[in-house]
C-alpha cells in the first residue's frame, strides 16, 4: 500500500509541475484532464502527508522521552505520543478506503425511473412521494432536476416518472437507491383503518456519453405526438412529444417535458443510452455473482431494499439492518444519513474482500 502511496505522491507533484507550464494551460483538454487527476489525488495525498507527519511525530516523541527526565514534560510527551499513534491508526483505515477502486460512474449525473408496483392507487401515491423525496434531496445538494416523462393519476399519484438529476457526484450518492421500496400505512382511500403494504421500484442509471454506448440510428424508430400535462404553451397544441422505440431490445421511451421536439428527441436518446448501458451492467452483475455479493444492493432490481412504516414512524434499510425513526424528515429529502451508512457498509465489505484476497 505504501509503495503505491509513494508513487501517487510523486505523480501528484508531477501534475502540479505540469499545471504551471504555459503550453499545458494553452491546451484546454490536457489542462482539464490534469485538473481532474489532481482533484482525484488531493484527498489521498493530503491524508498520506498527514500520516507521514504523524509517524515523524511518534519518532520525535520517543526520542525526546529517552532524553527527558522532568515528570511533567514526560507526561505531556506521552500524551502527544498516544495521540499521534491513534491518528496513525485512523489514517491507515482512511487511506485503505481512499485507495479502493473507484466506480468510474461515481461523478456522473443520474437518470432515475420510479414505477408504481403492487398496491394500485396507493402505490402510485407513494411513487409520487418518493419522487418528491429525491427532488428535495437534490435541492439540498443544489443539483438540477429535469423531468423526462411522467404518467400521473387523478388523485396526485404517479404510475411512472423518469427524471435526470445533474450534479457532481450524483451517481456516487444515489446508486444505492435502486430496488424495491415498500410502504406500510393506512391509505387515504381506506375507510376501515387497515394498514396496507404497497411497493414501488426505483432504478438509478448513470448518464453515459455517446462514446460509452454507440447507438445505430437505424435501430431507432421515432414517433411524435401531442404532449399532455398541466397546461402551458405548446402542451396539447403541437406534436412536440417524442416516443423512441429501440427495435433490437424493445425499449420504449417517451419524452414530453420540452416544448421542442428536437430537445425531447435528445433527452430520449440520453435515456436510451443509459438503459442500454444499464442492461450491460445487469448482465455483468448476473455473471459475477461474487461481485454482487460484495456490494450493498447496487445490482438486483427485484431486491426489497427498504421499508417505510408510517404508523411506527420508521424507515428500515434491510441491506444494512438500519432503522431510523424520522420518517417525516426522510420523506422531506433528508436521506443523507441513509446514504452515508450505505456507503460505509459498501466500503467495509470491499475492504474485507481486499483483506481476504491479500491473505490468500
Amino acid at each position: 500500500m505504501f509503495d503505491k502511496l509513494e508513487d501517487l505522491l510523486i505523480r501528484f507533484e508531477e501534475i502540479m509541475g505540469e499545471l504551471n507550464e504555459p503550453d499545458v494551460t494553452a491546451n484546454q483538454e490536457r489542462f482539464r484532464a490534469l485538473m481532474k487527476e489532481q482533484s482525484d489525488l488531493t484527498p489521498i495525498v493530503e491524508a498520506y502527508r498527514e500520516y507521514k507527519k504523524c509517524n515523524q511525530d511518534i519518532e520525535d516523541s520517543l526520542m525526546m522521552l529517552d532524553e527527558e527526565n522532568d515528570p511533567d514534560m514526560r507526561e505531556m510527551l506521552k500524551e502527544e505520543l498516544n495521540s499521534a499513534k491513534t491518528r496513525v491508526s485512523e489514517l491507515e483505515e482512511e487511506l485503505k478506503i481512499l485507495l479502493l477502486p473507484k466506480d468510474p460512474n461515481d461523478e456522473k449525473n443520474v437518470i432515475v425511473e420510479i414505477r408504481a408496483g403492487a398496491g394500485g392507487d396507493e402505490a402510485a401515491l407513494f411513487a409520487a412521494e418518493i419522487y418528491r423525496m429525491y427532488v428535495r434531496y437534490a435541492e439540498r445538494q443544489r443539483w438540477r432536476v429535469e423531468t423526462m416523462d411522467v404518467e400521473e393519476i387523478g388523485i396526485g399519484g404517479m404510475k411512472y416518472v423518469s427524471f435526470m438529476i445533474s450534479g457532481q457526484g450524483a451517481y456516487s450518492r444515489l446508486k444505492y437507491e435502486s430496488g424495491v421500496h415498500r410502504v406500510q400505512r393506512v391509505p387515504e382511500t381506506e375507510s376501515g383503518g387497515r394498514i396496507h403494504t404497497s411497493t414501488i421500484t426505483v432504478a438509478i442509471m448513470p448518464e453515459v456519453e455517446d462514446f460509452d454506448v454507440q447507438i445505430d440510428m437505424n435501430d431507432c424508430k421515432f414517433d411524435v405526438f401531442r404532449a399532455s400535462g398541466n397546461g402551458g404553451q405548446c402542451v396539447n397544441t403541437t406534436d412536440s412529444a417524442v416516443r423512441l422505440t429501440h427495435i433490437p431490445t424493445g425499449i420504449v421511451i417517451s419524452c414530453q417535458d420540452e416544448k421542442s421536439q428536437l430537445k425531447n428527441k435528445d433527452k430520449a436518446l440520453k435515456v436510451l443510452r443509459a438503459k442500454l448501458y444499464d442492461l450491460e451492467q445487469q448482465k455483468r452483475h448476473d455473471e459475477e455473482a461474487e461481485l454482487r455479493r460484495s456490494q450493498v444492493g447496487t445490482g438486483d432490481r427485484s431486491e426489497k431494499i427498504r421499508t417505510y412504516n408510517f404508523p411506527q414512524g420508521r424507515v428500515t434499510d434491510h441491506r444494512i439492518k438500519l432503522t431510523l425513526y424520522k420518517i417525516d424528515a426522510i420523506m422531506d429529502g433528508d436521506i443523507q444519513e441513509l446514504i452515508d451508512n450505505l456507503t460505509a457498509a459498501d466500503q467495509a465489505a470491499k475492504l474485507a474482500k481486499m483483506n481476504q484476497n491479500a491473505i490468500a
